[in-house]
């Protein structure tokens, strides 16, 4: 996937950010697994229509697409350039039928108008750059007019003390041709008072080069309790936090989200929320 390279060039100039992004953050087959999982288990049948919000290259909708023939997505992002990044790389590698029931739209998450679906999707704490509880009350309002009557949002969030730090955390990966690359989360501003932050992403390489602001975020660190409460505040009778389990051989998450109203004070901690009517 990763461009041709000569030696005379560096890494950080060769390399898409987009595939990186693809690469390190998301992970799609997890993420669709859970929303499939959990909407056969509120609704008790199976889930065929999702609607990704700030879809960005529109992996997640791409992969749905691909999972079964019945499954539909719709992809809505502002960002015209991304969008179209999507279009000649993810949508192009699927077939014309796969193409046929997929449809992706350039325009606002708070005014866009689409068929309603069975789940609307909002992953990777997208949500989070409506900085105010008025614009994210709206948002989350949108969101449930684009459900059908059976339809349900999935969110996810972070947070922990961590989350409250300047910090940079790294992690290696690997593109599929073998690659490697370092991925750098760097929470570069933090405001105490009105939880308004500066997160950047940057790629390290093996050649010493840096692709630095890769992806840069300015947004607001909502907490669950504020979520919860907006999300009923929007219309939805039902919300629900999922936490994750701890491996008790590692003491790190396994990977399993169950509902929850009490959570560990974990320095750190990704969750999934559900919210219905």
């Amino acid at each position: 996937m990763a461009r041709r390279r000569s030696s005379s060039t560096k890494l950080a100039k060769q390399m898409d950010r987009h595939i990186l992004y693809q690469i390190s953050v998301q992970d799609t087959e997890a993420e669709l697994d859970f929303v499939e999982e959990t909407y056969r288990e509120i609704r008790g049948k199976a889930l065929k229509s999702i609607r990704e919000d700030f879809c960005g290259t529109a992996n997640t909708a791409c992969d749905f697409i691909c999972r079964k023939k019945s499954h539909k997505a719709v992809g809505v992002d502002i960002d015209t350039e991304v969008l179209n990044w999507g279009r000649e790389h993810n949508v192009a590698a699927l077939s014309k039928e796969q193409q046929s029931r997929l449809t992706l739209i350039e325009g606002d998450v708070l005014n866009s108008k689409t068929e309603p679906v069975q789940a609307v999707l909002a992953m990777n704490f997208s949500y989070y750059l409506f900085r105010t509880r008025e614009t994210l009350r709206d948002y989350f309002k949108a969101a449930r007019k684009a459900l059908d009557k059976d339809g349900v949002l999935f969110l996810d969030a972070y947070g922990g003390h961590e989350a409250h730090m300047e910090i940079e955390e790294e992690r290696e990966c690997e593109t599929e041709d073998g690659q490697s690359f370092t991925y750098m989360w760097d929470q570069a501003k933090f405001n105490p008072i009105n939880h308004h932050m500066v997160c950047n992403i940057h790629f390290k390489f093996p050649d010493g080069s840096k692709m630095k602001k890769a992806f840069s975020y300015e947004w607001r660190l909502w907490s669950l309790p504020e979520l919860q409460e907006l999300l009923k505040e929007a219309g939805f009778k039902n919300v629900t936090v999922y936490w994750e389990g701890t491996d008790e051989d590692t003491g790190e998450g396994d990977g399993v989200y169950s509902p929850a109203t009490e959570g560990d004070a974990d320095p750190g901690w990704v969750t999934y929320i559900t919210a219905w009517d």
